[in-house]
């Protein structure tokens, strides 16, 4: 049976590939997850963005009962949004917080994730690459 995963991301991730590419890279999100599915054709592997935090917790609600595993990139969300942490906290799914920049080396307001403590792990500062560690982790490699 194959496994079932769930990418979401949230504000400002549409604009990866053209938004700040010395932090962000230059690759979309649409070419990130063509290689994740293409490198894992044995997954499911489902795509969600959303610059509204209310859109992301239906989102998790929506799928994270029936998800074999969930990565999240909350984006300033994971600063700031207790109503997200309480989402990953009512699902079942495990859930596992990614950042592509090194949120350490960033300003102070971004050293602290109000996710991480629901999450099953989080990997950052690994650029786009995080996705697809996240995803191995989800699948069982």
């Amino acid at each position: 049976m194959n496994k079932r995963i769930e990418i979401i991301n949230g504000p400002n991730l549409n604009l990866t590939g053209q938004r700040q590419p010395e932090i962000y890279g230059t690759v979309t999100m649409e070419q990130m997850v063509a290689g994740l599915r293409e490198r894992f054709p044995q997954a499911e592997i489902g795509y969600y963005q959303s610059n509204v935090e209310g859109e992301i917790i239906n989102r998790l609600h929506e799928v994270g009962f029936s998800a074999d595993g969930i990565v999240l990139n909350a984006g300033g969300y994971s600063h700031t949004s207790v109503a997200i942490h309480d989402a990953i906290a009512a699902i079942t799914s495990p859930v596992i917080e990614v950042h592509i920049s090194n949120i350490f080396a960033r300003e102070e307001y971004r050293r602290h994730s109000l996710l991480s403590d629901v999450c099953k792990g989080v990997i950052c500062g690994l650029g786009l690459e995080g996705y697809r560690f996240a995803a191995e982790s989800l699948l069982g490699r």
